[in-house]
């Protein structure tokens, strides 16, 4: 059973910048496809951004130009670094494997962009 657990949330003044971290358990982490999402209170989780095993990026609009995907195989991670945050930003995050079925799901971080 294959364990997510994000971490690197804060709170943030807008314009900030945050990175945060998603450590996957098990042996399958470099075969997947691996995604951040958010949820925003009231609103359904949307995908921000995705990559492949081989390092290829897709973004949503909201976020493109500001957030950067990576991912390290060797260490079972997945990286968000969020730069030029948005109070519109303010979300939990959480990742998870773009695979049917998805993994379930952890606890997400709280990221939290306010003056």
């Amino acid at each position: 059973q294959v364990q997510l657990v994000e971490s690197g949330g804060g709170l943030v003044q807008p314009g900030g910048s945050l990175r945060l971290s998603c450590a996957a358990s098990g042996s399958s982490f470099s075969r997947n496809k691996w995604a951040w999402y958010h949820q925003a209170p009231g609103k359904e989780r949307e995908l921000v951004a995705s990559i492949t095993f081989g390092g290829v990026t897709n973004y949503s609009d909201s976020v493109k130009g500001r957030f950067t995907i990576s991912r390290d195989n060797a260490k079972n991670t997945v990286y968000l670094q969020m730069n030029s945050l948005k109070p519109e930003d303010t979300a939990v995050y959480y990742c998870n494997a773009v695979r049917f079925p998805q993994y379930r799901w952890g606890q997400g971080t709280q990221v939290t962009v306010s003056s």
